[in-house]
């Protein structure tokens, strides 16, 4: 069973880079952010007709979450993170597919910071860490796969102090993000590639694409019945240099059935 996560940037804007990168990689499973689209906007008959069921929790011109999957419909079970009534933004949703319960998060940015906005990605990101562990105690199989906005570690980012500031690289980020695998969820892009280069975001500006100037934003991370099943794990890198391209590029991985 292969699984991914892709931020789409717009989903209407890229949707003739999604319908062929679906096409080759063939994903049973696909998590996909930032739509900027809201739920009648999804172009969901395009979608069925590339094979693919769907349920999506979208919003007008930014946030949206979905998950998509190969000749089934997803069972929505949750189309909102819990634990903050007025939280409006549309970043989280959860479905069942083929006996397996997951996930696709778009966590805030959280810039500038210090101010609102970080403290913001804050608290969202400790309504999250609670929920997962809601999750993980469970003992079921699930896969908590996004953009979480949140560079892990210094060797997940090129060479650089520009970015000293951003929200991504904080402290207190990188502690939100440790916090969920001393939970015990496997980091499984990192587990079966222990010393690769892994980037998975390149900003538009400053030729950073051509550059390699890249960070690592998006994440796939498994609850303890799954970490067993893990045979493989990488990064469709080509996605992001083709024409109209996400600013990310799609991230997977393969799961023994």
């Amino acid at each position: 069973m292969k699984l991914a996560t892709f931020n789409i940037n717009g989903v209407n804007k890229r949707l003739e880079n999604l319908l062929v990168w679906l096409e080759e990689a063939e994903p049973d499973i696909v998590c996909l952010q930032e739509l900027k689209a809201t739920d009648e906007q999804f172009p969901r008959s395009v979608i069925e007709g590339a094979g693919y069921g769907a349920v999506c929790c979208g919003q007008s011109a930014w946030n949206g979450v979905a998950i998509l999957a190969r000749d089934v419909e997803p069972i929505l079970t949750r189309a909102e993170l819990p634990g903050d009534p007025s939280d409006s933004h549309s970043r989280y949703i959860e479905a069942a597919v083929n006996g397996i319960l997951v996930a696709s998060l778009y966590a805030p940015n959280g810039n500038p910071q210090p101010g609102p906005k970080f403290d913001y990605k804050l608290a969202w990101h400790a309504r999250f860490a609670r929920h997962a562990a809601t999750l993980f105690e469970t003992g079921l199989p699930v896969v908590l796969a996004g953009d979480y906005n949140i560079v892990p570690e210094p060797r997940d980012i090129y060479p650089t102090r520009s970015y000293d500031d951003n929200a991504l690289v904080q402290p207190e980020s990188r502690a939100a993000f440790q916090s969920l695998l001393d939970l015990g969820w496997l980091d499984a892009l990192r587990k079966l590639n222990p010393q690769d280069e892994l980037f998975t975001f390149w900003d538009y500006r400053r030729n950073r694409w051509q550059r390699n100037a890249g960070l690592r934003l998006d994440h796939i991370l498994l609850s303890r019945k799954l970490t067993r099943r893990l045979i493989a794990a990488g990064i469709d890198r080509a996605v992001r240099g083709r024409e109209n391209a996400s600013d990310h590029a799609p991230v997977w991985i393969t799961l023994r059935r």
